[in-house]
């Protein structure tokens, strides 16, 4: 993810000056949204997010990428999660993809493009695990 900033759709509109908006504030926005749908059990950030996370600190762009237009009007965003074990993924992923789209269009003013879900792993709930753990003989 870039550290550049978006200039807003609305800056130098009648002399009232700039708005600018970090990608880590879009990241942020499409991370919550996709973390909100049911059946969505993590963002998978790879080795760098698990590492912030063991220090303590909570990444909410985690599995996060966002890439703007040339002209800072429009993005891309690609999401990496782990859904939930049961669920059906493409409603997951087709829910992710409209909420992300909702948010970062109502927050930002930017226009979306598209949003790509990868689902790179499926993650089973914690009561199914304790279940499985007792079942078995020892």
């Amino acid at each position: 993810m870039s550290n550049s900033m978006l200039q807003g759709p609305d800056a130098g509109d009648e002399g009232r000056g700039t708005t600018q908006i970090a990608n880590e504030v879009i990241a942020v926005i499409a991370g919550l949204a996709a973390t909100d749908v049911p059946g969505v059990s993590d963002m998978s950030g790879g080795v760098v997010g698990g590492i912030a996370e063991r220090l303590g600190r909570k990444n909410l762009s985690k599995g996060v990428k966002v890439e703007l237009s040339p002209d800072e009007r429009e993005c891309t965003v690609e999401l990496s999660i782990i859904a939930e074990y049961g669920v059906r993924i493409p409603d997951v992923a087709s829910e992710i993809q409209d909420k992300v789209k909702r948010g970062i269009e109502g927050m930002t003013g930017l226009d979306v493009k598209a949003v790509n879900v990868s689902v790179l792993g499926v993650a089973f709930r914690v009561e199914e695990r304790e279940e499985e753990t007792k079942d078995k003989p020892r």
